[in-house]
């Protein structure tokens, strides 16, 4: 039987930009957004726009935010980001026009190949159309889409495609019920 030889792991094809940008991203993430020292959302939209990322108008971040690369992330006008949301963000991330983020949720694009001897890296993007609501506590995984309006509830792991309107629980998460707006 063969085993994981993490040794033998590799990932010279992937390459997330240039170290140098990386390590000072990795300096104004702690202190601006992981931080709480900050809390001024015209200015952390202001510098995500100077490291590369796409940010509409009255976008919210809240303090504790963990943004891997910047430069790979996009969100839409007026969307919030709550406190201590994770987006580990390998690939692009793409989140829509009035999408919520909530508190502690995990947006991964990343994760190994554990049939490979070598847990060889994969990453994939993620997609949140407008209007999408991501409770507290979720993960949603790599290469996840979740439609216009959609919810994924508390504690939920998102895992393909959230079809609009619709709201999922549980792990992996399943269509409860339609989302009606009045």
């Amino acid at each position: 039987m063969k085993e994981v030889q993490l040794n033998t792991f590799v990932n010279k094809w992937y390459n997330p930009g240039n170290p140098l940008k990386r390590g000072v991203w990795y300096f104004f993430n702690i202190i601006f957004f992981k931080s709480y020292l900050f809390p001024f959302y015209s200015f952390k939209r202001f510098l995500l726009r100077m490291w590369g990322a796409n940010i509409g108008k009255g976008v919210v971040i809240k303090p504790g935010v963990n943004i891997k690369y910047p430069w790979t992330l996009s969100i839409g006008d007026f969307s919030w980001i709550g406190e201590k949301v994770w987006i580990d963000n390998l690939a692009d991330v793409t989140i829509g026009k009035n999408v919520c983020i909530s508190q502690g949720a995990f947006l991964l694009t990343g994760n190994h190949d554990f049939t490979l001897t070598t847990f060889d890296l994969i990453v994939k993007p993620i997609s949140i159309a407008d209007g999408a609501w991501i409770g507290a506590r979720t993960v949603v995984c790599p290469g996840t889409t979740i439609e216009s309006h959609a919810i994924l509830t508390v504690g939920s792991i998102a895992i393909g495609q959230l079809k609009a309107f619709t709201i999922y629980r549980g792990n992996p998460a399943m269509p409860e019920k339609k989302r009606i707006l009045t």
